[in-house]
């Protein structure tokens, strides 16, 4: 049997498990469902950071690019600093990235401050859109150690920034609680009662239905753009499968927002199995673009080496 992964191979894990997700889905976005498995039908070839549809293989998209920006920033600051964090996106929304979300985009660049920008879009259809989720692997490492209570209040806080609707923190929060879970050496999937009974009491029946151990991404009633579908295919990927690639292999193959669905299948799939077991042929070749910030471009092993400094204890969250 393989010795368990340490809560640092954990956090790493989540941190470039989500990354890696992002990049070998984002060639496949908006396609149809299985569209991955029909193209690179045998586990294991070497070319499945393909690319396509715009993207180099390896090259993560806005998912991974945001979650970046907030991971140079929690320890840069100690802790969580909104205005820091909203400075960082807006300068990389000015710099014209590959892709961005249009409500995300809205929020950037509409010159609003930061602790208003996103408030006018709380009954936007958009609003409850997977734009804060799949950015929350690094704010989930960091604030885990600080315990469920200010995990679910950095999520909340940080999905704010860019998403009005109480949704879409909630879905936020739900995904910290289970990496949190998740980096102690615990089974998530156990924990998603307790989790959803600590959300706020409006959003637990509709969260409770795509977290269900009976639900499947066919039974969602909105697009996988949509943060309950997106976060109940990601729980149900980690649940049907038993390991990280085929996590994401399935989430990816789920279709529709495929870079977003793996990137957030590959948070607790990479805290449940660790580091090791995201597959080196994947994230040997992930390339992380950061536009607005002097053309840097993060290669292995740069994520990983963020999701270490994310381990380092500090101050409690402000």
């Amino acid at each position: 049997m393989a010795p368990s992964p340490s809560p640092v191979d954990r956090a790493v894990g989540a941190v470039v498990g989500s990354a890696v997700g992002d990049a070998l889905g984002a060639p496949f976005a908006f396609g149809p469902e299985g569209a991955f498995s029909a193209r690179l039908p045998v586990p294991g070839a070497a070319a499945e950071m393909c690319g396509g549809g715009g993207w180099d293989p390896g090259e993560a998209t806005d998912d991974t690019q945001m979650a970046v920006l907030v991971a140079e920033s929690l320890p840069a600051h100690g802790g969580l600093d909104l205005p820091d964090v909203f400075r960082r996106f807006r300068r990389w929304a000015a710099a014209g990235p590959k892709d961005i979300g249009l409500q995300t985009e809205a929020v950037l660049t509409g010159g609003d401050p930061w602790d208003t920008a996103a408030e006018h879009f709380r009954v936007n259809q958009r609003a409850a859109g997977n734009g804060a989720l799949m950015r929350a692997a690094p704010s989930a490492v960091y604030f885990a150690r600080h315990g469920r209570a200010a995990t679910l209040d950095a999520a909340r806080r940080l999905s704010a920034l860019t998403h009005g609707d109480p949704a879409a923190g909630e879905g936020t929060a739900m995904l910290h609680e289970l990496v949190r879970v998740a980096l102690a050496g615990a089974d998530p999937l156990a924990a998603v009662p307790g989790a959803l009974a600590a959300l706020r009491p409006e959003h637990r029946a509709r969260y409770a239905a795509v977290l269900a151990p009976d639900w499947h991404p066919d039974l969602a009633t909105e697009f996988n753009g949509a943060v309950w579908p997106c976060l109940g295919s990601a729980v149900w990927a980690l649940r049907t499968t038993a390991s990280y690639e085929a996590a994401v292999r399935a989430a990816v193959d789920l279709g529709g927002d495929t870079d977003t669905v793996a990137a957030v299948t590959g948070t607790p799939a990479g805290a449940v199995y660790g580091i090791g077991a995201v597959p080196e042929r994947w994230s040997g070749a992930l390339r992380v673009p950061l536009p607005g910030f002097g053309g840097r471009v993060l290669r292995a092993p740069e994520p990983a080496d963020l999701g270490r400094r994310l381990t380092v204890p500090s101050a409690p969250p402000r």
